[in-house]
């Protein structure tokens, strides 16, 4: 019985180190293929601690411990610590919280620094501004725009956000943030328990593996450019719950992170570099940020969509649109796009005509994530 103790032991052990190591951030555990087998373990959790507990239990009390019965709290005490870090200190819902109350101002009541980066929205005349500081701690908001209901992401790790509907087989859905794969945040949806992929809304484990989330169409600016293009807009506010846990310096904004995860490559083309990955239809082109940031403007072509791209005066506020044709040639002048005597905002909105650009989906992000989660993707 005693073998049976120490397989009971050492089992629960490895499966709760296991259970956390697969989809957090560790030594190699993010370059693996091992999300299958995350899940697996995830799904059968208390299948698991059921049986390693009742071998522990059965050895403890059934075998004959004629020698130092004391030393064997020194393998209990380890285990017990597993256990409770695995699942009370190391499992993502209970190291980022969502917000408990979600709190919006208007700009006149805005507390929020005016630089800081905003994830924006607009929808049936209704703009909202999701500040990036606070996003990178929750990593999703639950919140409602013109009517349309959205979850509001953030992966730090990807340094990039991404908006959907939580709409899931025509049911509003909830989801908790549960770990990481390939250094992109997962989230597990409350009903059929199944992964999905932050950065583009895949489903990749579980009951409805292969289906997306609704994406809706949203930006990054600074707060200041934000509401100076929507000055009716709404601004998230910090919760006080959490005060201590959002970024204060705007460090990660700036590139100026010291952390191995969330700390930017200044050369171009490096995994932690800067890029604008841009969506044309099925395509994908990812743009050097450095070039952006020395051009501002950026006039290319992606397959059969010729594609224009700014950078505002803020160095912060990019904007990617589609042209009406590869000899359209536009320039810039401050925030204000000029095509054919025409001026335009920096948003693509016409200033003095009724013409406008049609705006395409554009996020910042490292580049080592929007190579990995677009693999055709053009540089």
């Amino acid at each position: 019985m005693k073998k049976v103790f120490w397989l009971g032991l050492i089992g629960l052990l490895v499966f709760e180190v296991l259970n956390v190591y697969f989809i957090m951030p560790m030594p190699g555990s993010q370059e693996m293929n091992s999300l299958d087998a995350a899940y697996f373990l995830n799904k059968w959790r208390w299948v698991f601690r059921i049986l390693f507990g009742i071998m522990f239990v059965a050895g403890l009390f059934k075998s004959t411990w004629k020698k130092r019965k004391w030393l064997l709290v020194i393998p209990i005490a380890i285990v017990a610590a597993v256990v409770f870090m695995a699942n009370f200190k190391m499992a993502a819902d209970h190291m980022f919280y969502q917000p408990n109350k979600l709190l919006l101002a208007t700009a006149a009541e805005n507390k929020v620094d005016s630089q800081r980066l905003v994830i924006g929205i607009v929808n049936n005349g209704e703009a909202k501004a999701y500040p990036i500081r606070f996003l990178g701690y929750h990593h999703q908001v639950q919140d409602t725009v013109g009517g349309k209901p959205v979850i509001v992401t953030y992966c730090t790790v990807c340094r990039t956000g991404r908006v959907f509907e939580p709409v899931v087989n025509g049911k509003q859905e909830q989801f908790r943030l549960v770990g990481m794969d390939h250094f992109n945040a997962m989230f597990e949806d409350e009903t059929t328990k199944s992964w999905w992929r932050q950065v583009n809304g895949e489903a990749i484990a579980g009951k409805l593996k292969g289906q997306h989330l609704p994406e809706v169409f949203s930006t990054q600016t600074s707060l200041a450019k934000w509401l100076q293009l929507n000055p009716g807009s709404l601004v998230m506010q910090a919760d006080s719950t959490f005060i201590e846990s959002y970024d204060t310096t705007g460090n990660f904004e700036k590139g100026k992170s010291k952390s191995n995860l969330t700390r930017t490559d200044s050369l171009s083309w490096k995994d932690k570099s800067w890029v604008i990955g841009v969506k044309a239809g099925k395509e994908r082109k990812a743009y050097d940020w450095n070039q952006l940031k020395k051009e501002r403007i950026i006039q290319d072509k992606i397959e059969n969509t010729s594609v224009l791209l700014v950078l505002g005066t803020d160095d912060k506020s990019f904007f990617a649109f589609e042209r009406p044709d590869e000899n359209a040639q536009f320039s810039l002048k401050n925030d204000t796009i000029l095509f054919h005597n025409r001026s335009l905002r920096i948003d693509g909105k016409g200033i003095d005509t009724s013409f406008s650009l049609k705006p395409l989906p554009a996020y910042q992000e490292f580049w080592h994530s929007w190579r990995t989660f677009n693999p055709g993707t053009q540089k």
